[in-house]
């Protein structure tokens, strides 16, 4: 099995702050307070963790409502156990495939954790306060030939959190149909179908089947919808309300912080905007701040009377993971490139109101390519950096690499010699009258324009003459670079289990080098 790595660098989209926070880690660490790379940087974050007995025996109580018993329950349960989180949004059949490789991180982590003599455990923080269904709904999945199809659950009425949403019309026939061809296709769509019931909630769904994917990892899975938990956060979410002026402040001055060192905020904010939404009636109220309260719409409540109502407060998304790390002893979150960014305006909030912050080690990032790609891009000298634009401007790569080499040869000769001559003819021209010289560049690009242009048509008839190369294009861009996304970012992982097996999730995790901030290309 062969891998090599890509810096974030050179992918489509990646952030400035994100790629400092990666490799120029000093320009950033006035926003961070630990180095990610750094093994120190966990021994000192787990120091500074001053997690109440009180706190984890009701924090162990209600995840014991929500998990199985295990071991994993049990070291948490003892005092000085630190917990490595991920999360991601409940969705449909387990949302991107970059999901699981999150969790994979965190798997790795905890165990080099508790090599080095830190009690750890992984933790999965179910995401299902969120109210964007859209967000949600759907899954992409790629068939024999990589092109992608869509699965979608219908519309709903609601406007509250997604995760209670009951499940109906699940896509399970279609998406049997879609892994058919695959050699492990029946057994996949067969564990999807026993967690993505009808009637069953999507983050009930979505949790069953990240545990099955995960069985091996030892996970405990949070669902903060839950009372238990929701009476464990009604602390934290009292004092962001109480200190609210205070908090606003302090995230406004560090957008213009942002700004100045020549990055963007994640969240827009304005000195209106609130940290909380109001769970009412199965909605999630959006609220804006006031001289004397919150407002929603023609409805208003003053301070007290929505802290009166904490357990009913949900935060918004840089609220969100100083809730979650107040609800858990954590050490690290492994978190992709959007939630880094997050926690750039977020560490003010975790300064104040928890006075600690987690490691924020990125998640292992992985573009997967089968043997049949590998063949297809060795043919035609194609590296990952090739299918990164896109299908069209792949179709005129590999079309180049079809020019008979006595032609492309030809090409080349004629090229040089244009060069060759149009240097000769400067030198005359120069001599006789320098205000030629512009004249004769503009004629010379002209010409090495239509040279180009004739080695196009030239491609253009090799590939319109080699009919299993246009289908190479098509199946390349779909599987590693479909309609202008990463794969991770794109696909479920269920394709790629259908095509090479279960046993892929621990090739994976033996693939996540915890020390290397790079995208693995893998042929698997």
């Amino acid at each position: 099995m062969d891998s090599y790595c890509l810096r974030h660098t050179d992918l489509p989209h990646t952030t400035a702050l994100f790629a400092d926070y990666l490799y120029h880690f000093d320009r950033v660490s006035k926003f961070y307070e630990h180095r990610p790379f750094d093994d120190d940087s966990y021994r000192r974050a787990a120091a500074k963790i001053d997690f109440p007995e009180e706190r984890r025996s009701a924090l162990v109580a209600a995840l014991r409502e929500q998990n199985p018993p295990g071991r994993t329950l049990d070291l948490l349960e003892l005092p000085g156990t630190v917990a490595v989180v991920t999360g991601q949004q409940v969705g449909l059949f387990s949302g991107p495939a970059y999901t699981v490789y999150k969790a994979l991180t965190a798997a790795r982590l905890t165990q080099r954790l508790n090599e080095q003599g830190i009690p750890a455990v992984p933790v999965f923080w179910l995401a299902s306060e969120d109210h964007d269904f859209a967000e949600v709904d759907h899954c992409w999945v790629f068939d024999e030939g990589n092109q992608p199809g869509v699965l979608r659950l219908p519309a709903r009425n609601g406007e509250g959190p997604v995760g209670p949403e009951r499940l109906r019309s699940v896509p399970l026939a279609e998406l049997r149909k879609e892994l058919e061809t695959f050699p492990f296709g029946a057994p996949v769509a067969e564990m999807v179908e026993e967690s993505y019931r009808e009637g069953e909630s999507l983050a009930g769904a979505f949790a069953s089947l990240m545990r099955r994917l995960l069985s091996g990892y030892g996970f405990l899975f949070v669902d903060p919808l839950q009372p238990a938990i929701r009476r464990l956060a009604a602390p934290l979410l009292g004092a962001a309300l109480d200190r609210a002026p205070e908090l606003s402040a302090a995230l406004l001055a560090r957008d213009k912080e942002l700004a100045a060192a020549g990055y963007h905020a994640q969240v827009h904010l304005e000195a209106e905007t609130s940290l909380v939404f109001l769970l009412d009636d199965e909605r999630r109220l959006a609220l804006r701040r006031t001289e004397d309260g919150y407002s929603a719409k023609d409805r208003r409540w003053s301070t007290a009377e929505l802290a009166a109502q904490a357990e009913h407060l949900s935060p918004n998304a840089l609220l969100r993971p100083v809730v979650q790390d107040y609800i858990l002893p954590t050490v690290a979150y492994c978190g992709g490139p959007a939630e880094i960014a997050y926690f750039a305006q977020s560490e003010v909030l975790y300064r104040r109101l928890l006075g600690r912050v987690p490691v924020l080690p990125p998640r292992a990032a992985f573009s997967l390519i089968d043997g049949t790609a590998a063949k297809l891009m060795k043919r035609f000298g194609l590296g990952m950096d090739a299918v990164l634009h896109g299908e069209e401007a792949l179709r005129e790569r590999i079309a180049r690499a079809l020019i008979p080499a006595h032609l492309e040869q030809r090409f080349q000769h004629v090229e040089r010699a244009v060069g060759d001559e149009i240097e000769r003819l400067r030198a005359d021209l120069l001599s006789f009258d320098p205000t030629l010289e512009a004249a004769l560049e503009k004629s010379h690009a002209k010409i090495v324009y239509q040279l180009e242009k004739n080695r196009k048509k030239a491609a253009r008839e090799a590939m319109r003459r080699d009919e299993r190369a246009a289908a190479a294009a098509s199946s390349l861009a779909g599987l590693l670079y479909p309609r202008k996304h990463l794969q991770e970012r794109f696909y479920s992982i269920l394709p790629f289990l259908a095509r090479h097996g279960f046993e892929l999730l621990d090739r994976l995790y033996e693939n996540v080098h915890l020390d290397c901030p790079d995208h693995v290309v893998m042929t698997v």
